[in-house]
């Protein structure tokens, strides 16, 4: 590993050895295991700072409790959520909205989409949902006796779905999907470039739907109205941006490990068959074992914050998959129990910035796992292949081949 920088504020014996992209079972490797690798730092502090926690040079703070990133997340008039972290790619300084935004302008660009994403419009597109995962496992099923998950059934699945909410046509999946991959998972020259034709694709979304309008997600975005006024141009960017961004890697990679998981453990797969009603509880158990998202927060001001002394500027992690294995939250919190009652996970995070679209991802996972199995026989990791998996700011999944010959 690189030698960071570790600020003078920091006591040496509070420095860690630890990255959610480089450290053991993080970077790419086939039949890892991403989560159960962050699940060891709960054997040390509560709160350490690693130099090697983001891609771009800047160590963090890691809160490994979740009751402590909880209290994190609540707290905005201390920890910002304004970073910048897509715009900063290219070198210019726009938030993402609302996810980037601090009160008071995060509260109404929330109330603004809020009704969008709401249970009452999730279950309008429920019939679409569902008649997509229909065709797809059909089709799989009629076509052999193995499968490339996700790039049969959970990219095209989730991600048509998140398009067809934001009015982009599906023919161009293959293409959206790529530009996601090298924006969260590429190299130091794929991300910028990714980041660049993200922007310049929204841009002109936003100026299409200006002019044609349509009934679509982007239509009501450029003729929206906060506080009296119509958005600016930059505005509109960071809410396409953002709903694009989110809905093309985080809610596949979810049914990717999912899939992963009942792949090597038939007997709980063959429970949630017999059962189908069992599997909107096992859903949330699935997310409390393999979320995928790694939440980042700035100090506003100097804190200490249980003994360690947090200075304005420094990034406090607060990662999902790290709350959700903490040993003080969840009992045997290794173990999968798809039967878990009272699961309160962090997989879409806390407090106000708490994920818009969590009901719309929890419908999307429950009707992908209803279809895939009612159609597709007992299914195991098809033999000589090894799923890929990886860490990062999102964890994914990939070569995730399962057979059923």
């Amino acid at each position: 590993m690189a030698t960071n920088p570790v600020p003078d504020h920091v006591p040496p014996e509070m420095v860690r050895d630890f990255s959610l992209f480089t450290s053991p079972g993080m970077a790419p490797t086939p039949n890892g295991d991403p989560h159960a690798a962050v699940a060891c730092v709960h054997a040390g502090p509560p709160i350490f700072y690693s130099p090697f926690n983001t891609r771009d040079g800047r160590g963090t703070w890691v809160i490994t409790r979740a009751r402590d990133q909880r209290r994190v997340l609540q707290d905005a008039e201390t920890f910002s959520s304004h970073r910048s972290i897509f715009a900063s790619a290219l070198g210019e300084n726009w938030p993402l909205i609302p996810l980037e935004l601090d009160p008071p302008a995060h509260s109404v660009f929330r109330s603004l989409l809020n009704p969008l994403l709401s249970p009452k419009r999730v279950t309008v597109f429920e019939a679409a949902v569902r008649a997509r995962a229909s065709t797809l496992t059909e089709r799989i099923a009629a076509s052999g006796t193995s499968s490339d998950v996700m790039e049969d059934f959970a990219f095209p699945f989730a991600v048509n779905i998140f398009l067809r909410f934001l009015g982009l046509p599906d023919h161009r999946l293959d293409t959206f999907v790529g530009w996601a991959n090298d924006l969260l998972h590429g190299d130091d020259v794929k991300r910028p470039a990714a980041a660049r034709t993200i922007v310049a694709f929204i841009d002109e979304l936003a100026a299409v739907r200006r002019k044609e309008p349509a009934d679509d997600f982007m239509t009501f975005v450029v003729q929206a109205q906060v506080e009296g006024r119509r958005l600016t141009h930059e505005e509109v960017r960071g809410i396409g941006v953002l709903l694009f961004v989110a809905g093309l890697d985080t809610v596949a990679a979810a049914i990717g490990f999912d899939l992963a998981y009942l792949a090597r453990n038939p007997k709980d797969q063959e429970w949630l068959r017999r059962e189908p009603g069992r599997i909107v509880v096992a859903a949330e158990e699935l997310l409390r074992a393999y979320p995928t998202v790694q939440i980042i927060r700035v100090a506003k001001k100097d804190i200490e914050f249980e003994g360690a002394p947090i200075r304005k500027g420094d990034y406090v992690s607060c990662a999902t998959m790290i709350a959700n294995r903490d040993p003080t939250e969840f009992e045997s919190p290794n173990t999968i129990d798809l039967a878990r009652p009272d699961n309160r996970h962090a997989a879409f995070g806390y407090g106000p910035h708490r994920c818009l679209g969590s009901h719309f991802a929890r419908r999307v996972i429950v009707i992908g796992l209803e279809e895939w199995l009612a159609r597709i026989p007992s299914f195991r990791i098809k033999q000589g292949t090894a799923p890929i998996t990886s860490g990062g700011h999102v964890f994914g999944i990939e070569n995730l081949i399962l057979d059923w010959s």
